[in-house]
């Protein structure tokens, strides 16, 4: 080897060490990072599990309230069909009485 070479060998060799090592983080320094972004991912998965089931419960509701509606809506054309039948009746019923 030359001279100069030798010269700036433990040079270069505390500088590569230094750039190698200057980047890494430690495991230790990532999990501080790291903790309070998973706590709040945590706490919203919670969240949206309940908001899941909240509007689970909400569609199931909504359901039995349509076809509820829908059932009464039937009753109704039949009460409606049997006045209109009770109606013609007392109309026929009116039409055949003597007038005095």
């Amino acid at each position: 080897m030359s001279p100069s070479v030798t010269k700036f060998a433990p040079a270069i060799v505390i500088l590569a060490g230094a750039l190698g090592l200057g980047g890494c983080a430690t495991k230790g320094y990532v999990r501080d990072q790291i903790a309070p972004v998973s706590q709040r991912v945590d706490g919203l998965e919670a969240r949206l599990g309940q908001t899941d089931g909240t509007a689970k419960a909400a569609l199931a509701e909504a359901q039995a309230a349509s076809g509820q509606a829908q059932n009464n809506g039937q009753r109704l054309d039949q009460l409606n069909s049997r006045v209109d039948g009770v109606e013609q009746r007392m109309q026929e019923n009116q039409r055949k009485k003597p007038r005095h």
